[in-house]
C-alpha cells in the first residue's frame, strides 16, 4: 500500500475509534491525558484546548465536576442517541432483536455487548460509529495484505451504512449535542464527529464513483 493511502486509511480508523469511544462512554483519565498530551489530537478540540476550566482544574476534577456531568446530561438524560428514536414515526426506541441495525451487525459478525457499552440498543450513535471503526480497520488490513478487491467490498458497506443509517439521523443529534453541551469538550466532540462523518462520506462517494480504485 502506498504511503499516502496508508496514512489516510489509518487516520480514518483512528478517528472512528476515537469518536465512537467518546460518544459511547464517559471519558476516563487515560483517554483525557492522551488527548491533552498529543498536539495532533488536541487540535481536534480547539474550544476545549482554550477552555479555562481545563487550565484551572486537575484532570480528575475536570472529569468528575464537568465532563461526566455533561456526558450524563447529553447522552443519558436529555438527548436520545438512538437511530430508531429519530427515524420511527412514533419516536419509540427499538431495543430488542427486531432492531434492523442488530440484524445488520449479525450479518457481519459484529457483536455488541450492551451492558459493557452501557447502551440500551445496538443503534446507539457510539455503537454505529464503532461498527464503522471495525469496517475501516478491516478495510485497512485488506489493503495492507494486498487485497484491494476485498477492501473495495468493505468500503461499499461503509458507504451504504453511512448513507442509509448514520447520515439519516446522526447530524441532527450532533447538532443538538452542540446546542446543549455544557462543556467545551463535548461541543468539540460533536463538531468533530459531524465534520468527520460528512468528509468521510464525501471520500467514500469519490471512491465509489471511481470504481473503488485506490490508486487514484
Amino acid at each position: 500500500m502506498q504511503e499516502t493511502l496508508r496514512i489516510e486509511q489509518l487516520s480514518r480508523v483512528n478517528l472512528y475509534a476515537l469518536i465512537s469511544r467518546i460518544l459511547m462512554n464517559e471519558v476516563d483519565e487515560t483517554l483525557l491525558k492522551s488527548i491533552i498530551e498529543d498536539e495532533n489530537m488536541l487540535s481536534f478540540f480547539p474550544s476545549f484546548a482554550k477552555w479555562e476550566k481545563r487550565k484551572e482544574l486537575s484532570q480528575k476534577d475536570l472529569i468528575e465536576k464537568y465532563l461526566n456531568v455533561d456526558f450524563a446530561n447529553l447522552f443519558l438524560m436529555h438527548l436520545i442517541p438512538y437511530e430508531s428514536f429519530y427515524r420511527r414515526d412514533d419516536q419509540m426506541m427499538e431495543t430488542g432483536g427486531d432492531n434492523p441495525i442488530q440484524a445488520l451487525y449479525n450479518d457481519f459478525d459484529f457483536r455488541v455487548e450492551l451492558d459493557v457499552a452501557r447502551v440500551m440498543s445496538a443503534d446507539h450513535i457510539g455503537v454505529e460509529l464503532e461498527f464503522m471503526y471495525k469496517l475501516c480497520e478491516a478495510e485497512y488490513k485488506a489493503l495492507e495484505d494486498g487485497q484491494p478487491e476485498i477492501a473495495a467490498e468493505i468500503a461499499e458497506i461503509e458507504y451504504n451504512f453511512l448513507k442509509e443509517h448514520i447520515l439519516e439521523w446522526a447530524p441532527m443529534f450532533l447538532l443538538n449535542v452542540k446546542s446543549e453541551a455544557g462543556s467545551a469538550f463535548y461541543f468539540d466532540a460533536a463538531e468533530l464527529a459531524l465534520e468527520f462523518m460528512m468528509n468521510d462520506f464525501e471520500y467514500l462517494t469519490h471512491l465509489k464513483e471511481n470504481g473503488y480504485n485506490y490508486n487514484l
